[in-house]
């Protein structure tokens, strides 16, 4: 199920970003990277990927702001979001899931289940 899937990366650290990329990439995924929300949102309003991976705490729109806003338009509402966090306590796990991440996966994490993650939101 790759090929054409687009997947849109945004993480404010540079060796993140680059490793998710890289991964993605070799996965055989086309790969858009941004470094911070606001580009994120940008970027699904201008061309919808298949999948959005969001870094929770970015400056600016953090990746829940940019959760809140794909669920709430009507052209990117079913777009499976992955947030990629630091952020690893129940409440914080709880908040990601309220506001409608598809999937919640706690740095450090393994390029590889990150992978298995895009792969198990895609065929849902």
């Amino acid at each position: 199920m790759t090929g054409a899937v687009s997947i849109l990366v945004a993480d404010d650290d540079t060796d993140i970003r680059d490793l998710v990329t890289f991964k993605l990439t070799q996965s055989g995924y086309q790969v858009r990277a941004v470094p911070d929300g606001e580009t994120a949102w940008a970027e699904l309003q201008r061309q919808p990927p298949d999948v959005a991976v969001l870094d929770v705490m970015m400056p600016g729109l953090t990746g829940i702001d940019v959760l809140r806003r794909v669920r709430e338009d009507d052209r990117t509402k079913d777009i499976p979001v992955i947030l990629l966090t630091a952020r690893s306590r129940d409440v914080d796990r709880e908040e990601g899931y309220a506001n409608g991440a598809s999937d919640y996966l706690v740095k450090p994490f393994s390029p590889r289940e990150l992978v298995q993650r895009v792969v198990a939101v895609l065929t849902r």
